[in-house]
């Protein structure tokens, strides 16, 4: 079982980040956070992992979610369902001003593929 997420720390604009157990809500394991509660982030942010299923299942959409983008006026938050392991995701809160989206999409695809549960 690998769920190392220290690498997300290198994207730019970190501010914190998070392994999630998305059937529990349960933080697996986390990284950096300041100002944000990686615990409370990361039961609300399997809420909107669960919307966003719910959505594509009424909508009978035959897909999955590549990564959920939450742009805010000073924060991106990413969310990034395991390929190998969907039920799981990592979860990244950067601040806008010194994040690149396009790059950090990229390492957390990177990270996500190193984790394995």
């Amino acid at each position: 079982m690998a769920t190392n997420i220290s690498a997300v720390s290198e994207i730019a604009g970190f501010i914190g980040g998070c392994l999630v157990d998305s059937e529990t809500g349960l933080m697996l394991a986390s990284e950096g956070g300041g100002k944000i509660d990686l615990e409370a982030a990361s039961a609300l942010n399997t809420q909107v992992v669960k919307a966003k299923l719910a959505a594509m299942n009424s909508l009978k959409l035959s897909d999955k979610i590549e990564d959920i983008l939450i742009t805010l006026g000073k924060q991106y938050h990413l969310i990034r369902p395991l390929a190998s392991n969907p039920t799981v995701f990592v979860y990244v809160a950067l601040d806008r001003a010194s994040a690149n989206l396009g790059l950090a999409r990229i390492k957390l695809r990177d990270v996500e593929a190193t984790l394995s549960l």
